[in-house]
């Protein structure tokens, strides 16, 4: 029995490696799977002395596309002009007076020294496997005071409480039919609304291929690609020899930039005098087809030029210093030839002053 064991354990070790390492497993073939989601967060707060009473942000795949406060009382959309449903469900049943009704009500205060905190975060999430949607989730829940308070269960349209606190809102909120029903319409209508958002809105990568020496192995190449200014996320980016994928390629993974978009950076080590095309293949789901960027040959002479240029400011520095202690030794010579009672000490103090205006005019500029 514990030779069959062990054998059972051996087993699942060599599956399980042998799945990790599978090339239908690895992480070239992350990129297919995709993951889209829409949020909306509203807070309520029962003393703002820093912040807002009544905030709502929406975000749609790492854009913020709807910012609402009561010190900016409009409906700001960043992003699209038409109605996704969540602006109706405010306007017809949860408005900010709801929200603080309920807070007042969880913090049994009107005017609190306290701070409470009640939220809401409703929208939904989709995850697509080659095209294919494989996850659906959707979701409106409720927290109060950092903890939670109340979810939605909307196969149901009941509300599932929590904590104790809960129990007595979930018999009112259960009532109201007409509310509970439109959430679960605007379920439906969230989802539609993100793929609206993903086929309409998306930008091309811009490509860049460069080539600078290996500072460690003056016989290699650091090959690098860069795409940047992309949206959505999901990108598929490869540099190629003769259009075959090389390996030991290192990634900088999928990095935000600051308008929204993304960016994303892979580097590989050739040999400084091979031979063939290289080239920087990306797969994007803006570009009809695959954009292929090729490698001119050149190799970046930058890290030279700019120790060059810093060895030339190191030297100027070293010469206008030499120049400026031997005009301040004239000066100085000049000054005791021509008044001998001034002592030495006041020149210094002179000095001194000159240096701290200069500190001041520093500060100034820094502020």
């Amino acid at each position: 029995m514990a030779k069959w064991l062990t054998r059972s354990r051996f087993f699942i070790c060599v599956l399980t490696v042998w799945l990790i390492s599978h090339p239908c497993l690895s992480d070239t073939h992350q990129d297919k799977l995709e993951k889209h989601y829409l949020h909306y967060m509203f807070t309520a707060l029962t003393k703002a002395d820093l912040f807002p009473d009544f905030t709502a942000v929406g975000v749609v795949d790492d854009r913020l596309i709807l910012d609402y406060s009561t010190e900016v009382p409009d409906w700001t959309r960043l992003i699209l002009t038409e109605d996704d449903g969540i602006e109706t469900l405010v306007q017809q049943y949860d408005s900010k007076d709801w929200y603080k009704h309920q807070l007042h009500i969880l913090s049994n205060c009107t005017n609190c020294s306290e701070l409470h905190a009640f939220q809401r975060l409703i929208g939904c999430e989709v995850e697509k496997f080659n095209g294919t949607v494989t996850s659906l989730r959707f979701f409106d829940e409720y927290g109060f005071d950092g903890e939670d308070f109340m979810t939605f269960d909307s196969d149901t349209l009941q509300w599932i409480d929590k904590c104790p606190k809960a129990k007595e809102m979930k018999k009112y909120w259960d009532l109201q039919t007409g509310r509970n029903q439109f959430i679960k319409d605007y379920f439906g209508k969230c989802m539609e609304w993100i793929l609206i958002f993903n086929n309409t809105y998306k930008n091309s990568p811009e490509v860049y291929i460069s080539a600078r020496r290996d500072p460690d192995d003056h016989s290699k190449l650091d090959l690098s690609c860069l795409a940047t200014g992309f949206y959505p996320r999901d990108i598929e980016m490869n540099i190629r020899l003769n259009e075959s994928v090389l390996d030991n390629q290192t990634s900088s993974e999928i990095r935000p930039n600051a308008n929204e978009t993304f960016q994303m950076r892979v580097s590989v080590k050739i040999d400084r005098n091979s031979e063939g095309s290289y080239d920087c293949f990306v797969i994007h789901s803006s570009l009809t087809e695959p954009a292929s960027v090729a490698w001119d040959g050149k190799c970046s002479t930058f890290e030279t030029e700019s120790q060059q240029t810093f060895i030339e400011v190191i030297l100027s520095v070293l010469v206008l210093s030499v120049v400026s202690v031997m005009l301040c030794s004239v000066v100085i010579l000049c000054q005791c030839k021509k008044e001998s009672n001034e002592s030495f000490l006041a020149v210094g103090r002179n000095h001194h002053h000159d240096y701290g205006a200069v500190s001041e005019r520093i500060a100034m500029a820094t502020r």
